[in-house]
This record gives structure tokens, C-alpha cells and sequence, in this order.
């Protein structure tokens, strides 16, 4: 390997990195490496817009003063975990880059790949292509025309995709004009030939509206002195290029979401690549809206698919009106758990046995054991395969009728998740991760053989290799033991294990009121630049529900009790009871224990996602609660303690209590305790927003906990703009049109707390699924009120509007307030991000101070 090659790891993959001096854009002397890190600064927002898109790269070898070429197929120097797709023309066959993940985005970088051109719609998880999810709009000025007319020609294109239910977002391209995208939330059904008739019927309206101005005819003769509507490239094989991609032109300059205020402003000018990732490390991803549209295409999962197959044998036993077991796919949102799931349940049939289902491929593929799994690596038990199961079934309890297939009781003995080591047609070998019976390794042995009559006859085995967590093993269980593994239930031997009969608990543990959290007070950037990292401490700001967590001493053979109460007082136990492992990261001796924290879901990258967890908020019932945590798990990052073995210690300084928490508490996930940031505080500012995290929180060292309170010992600064707010009323859909939608909200109209009462601040409607807008609708339907709960709601917004009970907490973000100073006036450009049901409308405050700029030492 040259002096000149590096070999990096990026994001658990091994590239390889050369010449990373290289001059790729002669006029700036911009570097390769340059290129490298502004790929690394964007990626979330850039691989987001680009993923599952077959990728058209435009190579520039020898920078942009040399020659460039395009390159569709991938070569035989593409690394083998390149993903891709093959797309078959009429005489060839080319496999294109799916530009995935930030390893992909870095190996297009080190290629010298400056451009990256995507179509407008994706590949399916089984590889076919889905309808297109988005509009676009090219907007190219011809000669003697720029960036301001081009503006004013997106601002007329607005209000014709408005008046459709589209909501455009523009991008200046970074090369000549401007892009306007829309998301094509719940238009599954449209073909790309589709949505190329309805942008050129826009177009050449357009056109003939303004003919001094916008042009829709291809021939470039036309087009001096005018704006051409390019709406071609909502053809399937058309590619435009990508958000956030960098150009290959003089100066590296990349194609930049935009705000239509800043369309405004007759200097609007192209960005520059730092000027970019600047913008987004500050303000986010402007065009985040725009995923939607791919969030809401109805593809056929692998789960749907499995529906129509693999569960024809399932289906064909079981009568739905008789029967209380699961028939639907059991199927979620798009993203996944991080590990496949299994189940073991217990089932008082004509026989009593133990199923044992795996997750994998879409379905519960299953097992019966008579036996239950064997608890000797030394003896293995029968195992024999039945009909795969939905993955619904993997919460089901109940009583299956009499006369029914399978009559009989079902209960939950074990579930969780499991590491995948071999699956053969003979043979699959798994270690399993549960909360409640712990670690094990297994393996499946086919002793029949495929096509004969004994072909779903298995053994089950316990291999000697075992994981370092697994618990001890039990004796092995009679035939009709109640409990098929290494920790029989009740009914069996109750010493078997040699453990002593748990104490009683101590006194005064019964459940009172939990604790209320202390709470932070919103700073300025320059007051928390001031800080001496010497008498504060910097952590984080987590992007979830803030929860008091508390563990209490069993009190019978279930072990200790966990309790999760949110901000608010409301009980989030049965929301989340995975989190439910907390008390296995405490000694009994410690209990009754009470830490404050924050429940997050984390997203592929492993930052927190507020989108994710509201999947799994207002989630009560078991059966649906254990549906959504098979697509979205969700962590406790702990990071303060209040009370040991029952001994408040909240008058502690703020260093005390972390050094209690390390002691008392043993973080395995799900979950955490994050240590503080290191450095000054332009370091920790830096750290978090190169993690992708939500902002920064300072804490006085020698502050004691102040529970229930609003305390400047707490300080936090956001690193981009965001504010709750309460919902007084909504619009319907296209509100005050014949097409008026009241089954769906087309906007919130929101306030603040101002002076003992609310005041009026705006509304929001973009960023909002089709599915988000109906649930709102029907939420509020019940607490809809006469009169506007508010003053002052300006006349263009109260047309239409149905007021309602000042009762519910939303989430946006935003581009500011339109006062001389922040807090003041109303919000600009406000994008939903969620439901707050941890809050309550009294706890709103004004984040009056600003987000924190990029830091600086």
C-alpha cells in the first residue's frame, strides 16, 4: 500500500483511500479529502434523498478542469458490499449504485464521483420499482435571465401545485436555476407517464400565462431571455440531481434546499459546498417534507408478500370468525428492529407442547416441542416444523375455541430477540436474547428427509457453546413439565436452582407519586459560550420523552418492579416494557431506586428519531403495543439519580449524583448512561452536532437536583429551531374550497403560553403523512369548542378554522420569529415534527433564545 493510502473504517465497512491531496476543483483548490468531508458532513440528509434511487454517476478523474464522463454500470473494482440494483434496457443490462449508507457515499468520493443524478422514484425492498414518490420542476434560465427570475417563476408555480394539494420545496441546483420538488404523499397509484403529463400541462400553462417569461418548448432557440419548465425529468428514466450532491463546476458548489424567503431576495445566489453543510448542521434538512413521499408508497414488503404465500397453509386451518388468532401480516412501517425477533409459547392443546417460532423472511417460521428446549447440551429433544405462522402471531394469548385447530389455551413463555448464525433447508443454528429467561444458543438438526413423510421431523439442541450472559441450566423437565427450558414456571422444582427465597422488601417501598423532573431553562448561544467547563458539565440533549424511571423490590416471584412515568405524571410502563430490563442493571441491594432519563428510538444511524417514537406513543394494549415494537425499539438513556435503596439524594451536587449512578447502575441496552461531553464547551458543542444530536444541555457541577423545577443550574440550547406549542384549533384540507376535506387536517393553528394566557403564533402543515392528518382530525373532533380559544388569529387563518380545547401539546420546527426579537411575534416556516403527549399545555414555554450556531474554539 502506497505512503499515500489510507485504510479507513466507515460505518463497518474497510475502504481504502488514496490520494487524498488530489486537486479536485483547480479555482478553489479544493482537495479530495475536502470532498470527502463535506460528503461526511451531509450524508444523513444527502443518502436520505438519494437511497433506493439507481444512481447515474458523473466522474471527474482529473478534477473539474479535465474531462468528466457518466457512469451507469457498476465495474469490477466496485467493492462486493457496493448495494445495488439491475435495471434491464431493451439491448443490455446495467447494475446501478443504490447510494444506501455513508460507506457507499464515501467509496463515489474516493472514486472522484462529484455528481450524484437520481430518478424520482425507488427500488422495493424486493428490487422492484416502485411509483414514482415526488414532482420535480426544473426551472433553467436561458441567456440573459437568472436566479431572481427563476424565483419568480417557482413562486407561480407554487400556487398552481398548492391549489393541487401539492406543497413544493425549492432547491437552487448549484449549477443554473432552481428545483422544485413536491412530495407525492398517498399518490400510489400514479405513473411516471403520469406525473409527466401533470408537470407539463403545468408548464405550458405556465407558458401561455406568461409568455414573456417562462417558456415549456424543448427547443433551446426559444429560450433567450426566459425560464424553461424542464418537466421531462418525471420521466422513469430522466435523473435529476440529487439534493445536497456537490457539481462539478468551477468552484464547488452544491444543489442547496432553499427557503421560499430566500427566494426573495434579489441576490439569491447559488451555495457553496461549506456554505451548504453549514446551513444543514445549523437548520437541518430543509426538504425533509419532501421524504414523505416515499414514507407513504404502499410497497410490498417482504411480510405482505409472505402474506400471499407462505401463510396459505396457516390461513386454510383457521376460520377467522371463529378463532381469536392474528390473520392479518402482522406487517409495520418500513424501517425494521435492529435484530429478528422469536417467540416461545406455551400451549395447553390436546397435548401440551411448546411453539417455538423464529422471525425470518417475512414470517414466524415454527417448531412444536413436546419437551420444551432442552436444557443439556447432552440430550437434544424432538422438534417438529409446522405451518408458518404471521408475525402478529408473536404477541398472541388467548383461548383457541374448542373443535377449532389447535383448541387449547396460549400464553407467552419467552420472547425477544435473536442472532442469526446458519439457516440451511437442514440445519439453523441461533442464539437467543431474552429479558426474561436470558441468553442461549440453539440449533435446529432436520432428521427427515426434504419430500418424505417424516420431512418436518427436527431435533433441538443446546449446544455446549454457550454466550457469556447465559443464565445457568436447570434439570431437565419431565414430559409434562410447565416449563420447556433452564427456568422451569410454577410447578416445578421451586429450589432447583439453590436460590435462597427472596427477602421481603424493605420498608417504604410501596408506589407513591413519582418524583417530577428538574427541567432546564433555554439559553442564549453566548451565554452558554461563556461557561467554564470547570464549574459545568455538558451532555447532550436527547430527542425523545423525558421519563422518572423507578425499580422496586420484588415482592413475589416476578421479580422487581419497574415503573416509567412521564413528564407529565402519566404512566408509561405498559407503552415500553422492554425497559422493563432496568431493574437487571441494579443490584437488589440498591432498590428502591429512582434515575431520570430520556426514552428515545433510535434510527438505522443510531441517533435518536422523535418521527420513530411517536410510532410507538399512546400505545397501551399489549397486543398492539408488542406489534410496534417489532419495527421500532426504543432505548432509556439515564442520566441523573434521585433516590438509592430509598435514600433521597437529590441535595447532592450534580458530580456526586453521576458518581452514584456509575456505581449503582450497569448500562447494558437498552440502556444507557452517556457520559458528559469532554473539552470546552465549542468541544462538546461540536461533538454533539457532529453525532447528529439535538443540542446541549450545561449542568452546574455543584447544583443539587431541584425536582419539579425550572432552574438556571440546567441550561439548553437546541442546534436547530424548535418550539411546543398548543393546538387551538384546525383547517380541513383545502379548507374553504368545494373540495373541502374536514376528515383530514390541512393545518394546526397553535399558540403560547403569554401572560397567565395564550397567545396566537402561527400554524403548521407541512411535514405532516396523510395518516397524521387524519388521526388529528379525529382526535380533536371530540374537544371542538365555539369559540376561538385565542385572540388575535388573523383573518386568512380563522376562515374555516374549527377551534378546539386548548388540551393538546404539538412539537415544529421553525425558521425563526417575526419580531425584533426571538420569541416575539409569530413562528416563520414552521415544519411538524410530532405529538407531545408527555407534556402538559402548562408546562409550554417560549424557546425564546435562539439555536446555537456551529461552535467554534
Amino acid at each position: 500500500m502506497s505512503p499515500q493510502t489510507q485504510r479507513v473504517t466507515v460505518a463497518g465497512r474497510t475502504l481504502s483511500l488514496s490520494n487524498l491531496d488530489k486537486v479536485l476543483y483547480p479555482a478553489t483548490g479544493t482537495t479530495k479529502a475536502d470532498v470527502l468531508h463535506y460528503l461526511a458532513r451531509v450524508a444523513p440528509a444527502l443518502v436520505a434523498h438519494a437511497a433506493h434511487r439507481p444512481a447515474t454517476r458523473k466522474r471527474w478523474p482529473d478534477g473539474t478542469g479535465g474531462q468528466p464522463f457518466f457512469q451507469k454500470n457498476l465495474d469490477a473494482s466496485t467493492p462486493s458490499w457496493v448495494p445495488r440494483r439491475t435495471i434491464r434496457h431493451r439491448s443490455s443490462s446495467n447494475d446501478y449504485v443504490l447510494v444506501d449508507d455513508l460507506a457507499t457515499l464515501t467509496w463515489l468520493g474516493q472514486t472522484a464521483t462529484l455528481e450524484i443524478h437520481v430518478p424520482q422514484w425507488q427500488f422495493g425492498r424486493t428490487g422492484t420499482p416502485l411509483p414514482p414518490d415526488r414532482l420535480v420542476l426544473d426551472l433553467d434560465p436561458g441567456p440573459g435571465v437568472g436566479l431572481p427570475e427563476c424565483a419568480q417563476v417557482a413562486r407561480w408555480a407554487r400556487e398552481i401545485l398548492q391549489g393541487m394539494g401539492l406543497e413544493p420545496l425549492p432547491v437552487t441546483s448549484g449549477s443554473k436555476g432552481i428545483h422544485l420538488y413536491a412530495p407525492l404523499t398517498g399518490h400510489g397509484t400514479l405513473t411516471s407517464d403520469d406525473v409527466s403529463a401533470v408537470a407539463r400541462e403545468l408548464a405550458r400553462h405556465l407558458a401561455t400565462e406568461h409568455p414573456d417569461l417562462v417558456v415549456a418548448d424543448m427547443k433551446k432557440s426559444v429560450r433567450a431571455g426566459k425560464v424553461f419548465i424542464d418537466w421531462s425529468q418525471n420521466n422513469g428514466a430522466k435523473t435529476t440531481i440529487a439534493p445536497y450532491s456537490l457539481r462539478g463546476r468551477d468552484r464547488p458548489t452544491a444543489a442547496a434546499p432553499r427557503t421560499w424567503a430566500e427566494l426573495d431576495d434579489p441576490d439569491l445566489r447559488h451555495l457553496t459546498a461549506d456554505e451548504v453543510a453549514d446551513r444543514y448542521e445549523r437548520d437541518g434538512d430543509l426538504l425533509a417534507p419532501l421524504l414523505a413521499g416515499h414514507l407513504a408508497q404502499l410497497e410490498p414488503t417482504p411480510e405482505r408478500l409472505a402474506t400471499f404465500t407462505r401463510l396459505e397453509t396457516y390461513r386454510a386451518k383457521r376460520d377467522p370468525d371463529r378463532t381469536p388468532e392474528p390473520f392479518d401480516d402482522g406487517t409495520g412501517p418500513a424501517v425494521t428492529t435492529d435484530a429478528p425477533t422469536f417467540v416461545v409459547q406455551e400451549h395447553h392443546a390436546r397435548r401440551l407442547h411448546w411453539d417455538f417460532r423464529l422471525e425470518h423472511d417475512g414470517v414466524l417460521v415454527s417448531w412444536a416441542l413436546p419437551r420444551g428446549e432442552p436444557t443439556d447440551p447432552g440430550r437434544n429433544h424432538l422438534a417438529v416444523q409446522t405451518e408458518d405462522h404471521p408475525l402478529a402471531y408473536g404477541a398472541f394469548e388467548g383461548s383457541i375455541p374448542a373443535g377449532e385447530y389447535g383448541a387449547g389455551e396460549v400464553t407467552l413463555w419467552d420472547t425477544g430477540t435473536y442472532e442469526l448464525e446458519k439457516w440451511r433447508d437442514d440445519e439453523v443454528i441461533v442464539t437467543l436474547h431474552s429479558e426474561r429467561r436470558g441468553s442461549r444458543r440453539l440449533a435446529l438438526i432436520r432428521t427427515g428427509g426434504r419430500g418424505g413423510d417424516d420431512e418436518n421431523s427436527w431435533l433441538i439442541h443446546r449446544t455446549k457453546e454457550q454466550p457469556h450472559d447465559a443464565r445457568p441450566t436447570g434439570p431437565e423437565p419431565a414430559a409434562d413439565a410447565p416449563g420447556p427450558g433452564p427456568h422451569p414456571g410454577p410447578g416445578a422444582a421451586d429450589d432447583a436452582s439453590g436460590d435462597a427465597p427472596p427477602a421481603p422488601p424493605p420498608a417504604g417501598t410501596t408506589p407513591g407519586p413519582a418524583p417530577r423532573p428538574m427541567l432546564a431553562t433555554t439559553a442564549s448561544p453566548g451565554e452558554l459560550s461563556r461557561l467554564d467547563s470547570a464549574e459545568w458539565a455538558f451532555e447532550v440533549k436527547w430527542d425523545g420523552f423525558r421519563a422518572i424511571a423507578e425499580i422496586f423490590p420484588a415482592t413475589d416471584d416476578d421479580g422487581p418492579e419497574v415503573r416509567l412515568t412521564s413528564r407529565s405524571g402519566r404512566d408509561l410502563t405498559a407503552t415500553f416494557p422492554e425497559l422493563a430490563a432496568l431493574a437487571d442493571a441494579v443490584p437488589a441491594a440498591e432498590l428502591p431506586l429512582a434515575v431520570d432519563g430520556e426514552i428515545v428510538a433510535l434510527d438505522p444511524a443510531g441517533r435518536p428519531s422523535f418521527r420513530r417514537l411517536q410510532q410507538r406513543a399512546n400505545l397501551v394494549r399489549p397486543r398492539e403495543v408488542e406489534k410496534a415494537r417489532r419495527t421500532v425499539g426504543v432505548d432509556l438513556v439515564v442520566f441523573d439519580v434521585l433516590r438509592v435503596a430509598g435514600v433521597d439524594v437529590t441535595d447532592h451536587p450534580y458530580d456526586e449524583r453521576r458518581t452514584i449512578l456509575d456505581r449503582v447502575l450497569e448500562p447494558r441496552r437498552p440502556v444507557h448512561v452517556p457520559a458528559a461531553l469532554d473539552g470546552t464547551v465549542a468541544e462538546a458543542s461540536a461533538e454533539s452536532r457532529r453525532l447528529g444530536l439535538e443540542g446541549l444541555v450545561a449542568k452546574r457541577r455543584r447544583a443539587p437536583y431541584t425536582a419539579g423545577h425550572r432552574s438556571r443550574d440546567w441550561l439548553k440550547v437546541k442546534h436547530v429551531g424548535g418550539q411546543e406549542c398548543v393546538v387551538v384549533g384546525w383547517r380541513p384540507l383545502r379548507a374553504g374550497t368545494p373540495t373541502e376535506d374536514a376528515r383530514s387536517v390541512g393545518g394546526l393553528l397553535l399558540a403560547v403560553p403569554d401572560g397567565g394566557g395564550l397567545r396566537y403564533v402561527g400554524r403548521v402543515g407541512t411535514g405532516l403523512s396523510d395518516r397524521e392528518r387524519r388521526e388529528l382530525a379525529t382526535r380533536f373532533a371530540a374537544d371542538e369548542v365555539p369559540d376561538a380559544p385565542v385572540p388575535g388569529v388573523p383573518r386568512p387563518d380563522a376562515v374555516g378554522a374549527r377551534w378546539v380545547r386548548p388540551a393538546t401539546v404539538v412539537e415544529v420546527v421553525h425558521a425563526g420569529w417575526t419580531g425584533d426579537e426571538p420569541g416575539e411575534g409569530s413562528l416563520r416556516h414552521t415544519v411538524w415534527r410530532g405529538l407531545r403527549p408527555d407534556k402538559d399545555p402548562s408546562a409550554v414555554v417560549v424557546e425564546d433564545a435562539g439555536v446555537a450556531p456551529p461552535a467554534t474554539d
